[in-house]
């Protein structure tokens, strides 16, 4: 086989958001005469080329297939929809590559959706797929989504958890034909990508819609995201969220997804104690417990109503935000043994919806083992397992 193309190099490594010094050291470069920086630096300007096994680690590290490093020129940028987060420059960069391998992950696993469901003669075409525009009244878009749901929203709240209610929800949005799936890394918890960089993403298609849902995020917020989510989705609108509140869009979802969860009338008629800020932070968190959703949203609520001022509610936001990094971090600590076993973990993250499709054509012959394994994120040995008990 010919050498690997020089610029593609640079390019591979500049999309998997790595410096020099950062992908050597991943590559495990250098010798007695060159730092490592120096001998990567020397494979992209075509001084040297890498051996064979260096090229293989390089598909890892990179996260790009083989023969890619052997292509003319660097191909164009893949398709990710817009992205509509408010994050600094520099933490955008840093997760560029794990985001965009993660952006095209989805993509390809939707791709083989929609052409199994096609296929299989199971294609509709899902009318309220961009049945909405910005210039609706946020009131009006709420109540079209919880019509088609369905939604209940004492039967929400009735759940025992955050994460029950979160089921019930997510069970609801299937029912319509949209995917929902947790996604927060690349196959590993060496791979995490935080609730930070990206909060969900929504993938507009007519025939096989996707939702992802970072489950690194607090499982408080997963159905006020899974709301946002498909609001995106009513909306037409394909692309990466994050905790924007400054762009239309953005705003939008949030007001439509917290207008749901928590309608105003329902937020006006609740009385929250003031008189501290810790009596605050405790009648927020014990209404916020009552209605399955985050401490967050309820501040960000109540400081849409102008009830609290910017200030106080950045305040009490990045408190709650801190005590669940510790609450997070203590959950990582506790090494003892138990919880779920693999693949109902595997099942509960992919979603009956796409494990009911998978199987289907599975067995009409429609998708291999290999292409099923794809759409499900796990080896094709593992395919028949994890779809038979689902």
């Amino acid at each position: 086989m010919s050498n690997v193309n020089p610029q593609v190099l640079q390019w591979a490594r500049e999309t998997a958001g790595l410096s020099l010094v950062d992908a050597a050291a991943r590559l495990q470069l250098g010798n007695a005469k060159l730092r490592g920086e120096e001998v990567l630096s020397q494979y992209e300007s075509g001084v040297s080329f890498p051996s064979r096994s260096v090229v293989l680690r390089m598909t890892k590290v990179y996260r790009r297939p083989l023969l890619t490093f052997y292509l003319a020129q660097p191909p164009l940028q893949g398709e990710r929809g817009e992205d509509f987060r408010t994050i600094p420059e520099a933490r955008r960069q840093e997760s560029a590559g794990p985001l965009d391998a993660l952006v095209r992950d989805v993509f390809v696993r939707q791709r083989l959706v929609r052409e199994a469901v096609v296929e299989a003669e199971e294609a509709v075409s899902l009318t309220f797929v961009g049945s909405v525009s910005l210039d609706q009244p946020v009131a009006d878009v709420s109540a079209k989504l919880v019509k088609r749901l369905q939604f209940d929203l004492t039967e929400f709240r009735r759940k025992r958890a955050a994460e029950d209610a979160f089921k019930y929800l997510r069970g609801l949005v299937e029912h319509t034909g949209v995917f929902v799936l947790l996604i927060g890394n690349l196959g590993s918890h060496h791979s995490n990508i935080s609730a930070e960089v990206f909060r969900g993403f929504a993938l507009a298609d007519e025939i096989s819609p996707f939702i992802i849902i970072n489950d690194q995020d607090a499982k408080a917020a997963w159905s006020f995201t899974l709301l946002h989510e498909l609001a995106h989705i009513w909306l037409g609108a394909t692309g990466l969220s994050g905790g924007a509140f400054d762009q239309r869009l953005e705003r939008f979802c949030n007001e439509v997804a917290s207008e749901i969860l928590l309608p105003a009338d329902d937020l006006r008629a609740q009385r929250f104690d003031t008189s501290s800020r810790d009596a605050l932070i405790n009648s927020i968190s014990a209404y916020a417990d009552r209605c399955n959703v985050s401490r967050s949203m309820v501040a960000y609520r109540l400081f849409k109503a102008d009830r609290l001022n910017e200030a106080i509610w950045q305040d009490v936001t990045e408190h709650f935000r801190q005590v669940w990094l510790q609450d997070r971090g203590a959950k990582k600590a506790d090494t003892s043994e138990g919880g779920p076993s693999y693949f109902v973990v595997r099942r509960h993250r992919l979603g009956n919806a796409l494990l009911d499709v998978v199987r289907r054509t599975l067995d009409e012959g429609i998708l291999t083992p290999t292409k099923a394994g794809k759409v499900l994120g796990v080896k094709a040995s593992n395919v028949a397992t994890l779809v038979e008990s689902a």
